[in-house]
């Protein structure tokens, strides 16, 4: 096979934004180890990419998995150039109705998932010196609001993590980007989308957030076509940004959130300065 284009691996392909990615990244030239914990469910892709695509089994929280699907990618199309962590699902309800059982669960998919993906393709792209890490947030990693605190607990560790990440590969000429997209029409708010028990006095704080969740999923506006080509065009820029969002509601809430916190750190300026050792 000859080697021209990227070599992609993508987590999550099932639906929604990994397999967008993964029908851009085929247009694009590139090839893909097209991922999902059910590989079946890629045949398509398969089929449409031809001998540019091969598919593997990937459940990101288990370690022999990762392993072998980043292995598999390398010797499949001898490099691994884009890694992108996109595997996960939704959450919804206050953090008293939270069970810690799944709040564990899903931090174990949502970013300790992405950690052990991230860890596992690091060696060789630094020995490559060039690659990309794409960490599919939200723009709840940037803000968070009544019933989505599990979800944005998971996309604002990840954000973190990748925020050191991204200063900790650069002399390796590998580059992290963060994705923050809206609501787009993927299954977000939809069957799989974990729902928590009701406490009834939080009607009033997350009873709202639930109903929207209820009523998004097929009416969202984002379009997942369009934000993996937006993913792509920023790839191939000479100057990335580390963050990228996506959506005008994610450009608009993201915008209003750093407001809000210009306007707090400017009102207590003073006091917040005050508390040095004189």
């Amino acid at each position: 096979m000859t080697e021209t284009g990227r070599v992609w691996l993508i987590t999550g392909c099932s639906a929604g934004f990994g397999r967008e990615l993964a029908l851009a990244a085929l247009a694009a030239g590139d090839r893909v180890m097209a991922t999902a914990r059910r590989p079946e469910s890629l045949a398509d892709l398969a089929e449409a990419g031809g001998a540019r695509v091969r598919t593997a089994p990937l459940d990101v929280t288990r370690e022999d998995q990762v392993t072998a699907a980043v292995e598999r990618t390398i010797a499949e199309f001898g490099r691994l150039d884009v890694v992108v962590n996109n595997a996960g699902h939704g959450s919804v309800g206050a953090v008293e109705e939270l069970d810690m059982a799944d709040l564990r669960a899903l931090m174990e998919v949502m970013f300790f998932g992405a950690v052990a993906v991230t860890k596992a393709v690091l060696p060789h792209m630094r020995a490559r010196r060039g690659g990309a890490i794409v960490q599919i947030s939200s723009m709840g990693g940037q803000l968070s609001m009544p019933g989505f605190g599990a979800y944005c607990a998971a996309k604002f560790a990840l954000e973190g993590l990748s925020e050191a990440l991204a200063d900790e590969v650069a002399p390796f000429g590998v580059r992290v980007l963060i994705v923050e997209p809206g609501a787009f029409r993927t299954e977000f708010g939809g069957g799989r989308m974990h729902r928590s028990r009701v406490i009834e006095e939080y009607a009033a704080s997350t009873g709202p957030t639930r109903a929207a969740v209820d009523g998004m999923d097929g009416a969202q506006p984002g379009d997942p076509r369009k934000a993996a080509q937006a993913i792509v065009k920023v790839l191939d820029s000479p100057d990335p940004p580390l963050r990228l969002a996506l959506g005008n509601d994610a450009v608009d809430h993201i915008a209003a959130h750093h407001e809000l916190l210009r306007a707090d750190l400017a009102r207590w300026e003073k006091l917040s300065r005050s508390t040095d050792l004189d």
